[in-house]
């Protein structure tokens, strides 16, 4: 019985890690999508839910986790191509990331090769 309740435990906290990482790619999504200013976060969650939320640490991950005492960190990352959210749990960790609508874009035009006729 104890053994059944710990494993349920650990999926609940399985999905609720992997629950916050995709919300925080999709708000991140949101504020790309409105041209908000895309700056880099680290987002931390202590063992009883708070939240602090650290801008620009280049700190790795791990490293911030333990500083804080943390139960689950993400980091949100942002380049010209790409929105990148990265979280860590324990041993577990995940990497979520999306391309930016104009670089898509530039991708699935980069494949179109163009082809020229002339007509006479």
């Amino acid at each position: 019985m104890e053994a059944l309740q710990r494993s349920l435990l650990e999926a609940r906290r399985k999905e609720t890690f992997h629950a916050h990482a995709s919300q925080i790619l999709e708000a991140a999504e949101a504020v790309m999508k409105i041209g908000g200013e895309a700056s880099d976060w680290s987002i931390l969650i202590g063992p009883e839910g708070g939240i602090h939320m650290v801008c620009g640490s280049d700190w790795p991950l791990d490293s911030l986790q333990a500083h804080h005492r943390a139960q689950m960190a993400y980091r949100v990352r942002h380049d010209d191509r790409k929105v990148r959210v990265e979280g860590r749990a324990g041993s577990r960790t995940c990497l979520f990331e999306t391309e930016k609508p104009d670089g898509a874009a530039r991708l699935l035009l980069a494949r179109l090769k163009p082809s020229i006729r002339l007509l006479t």
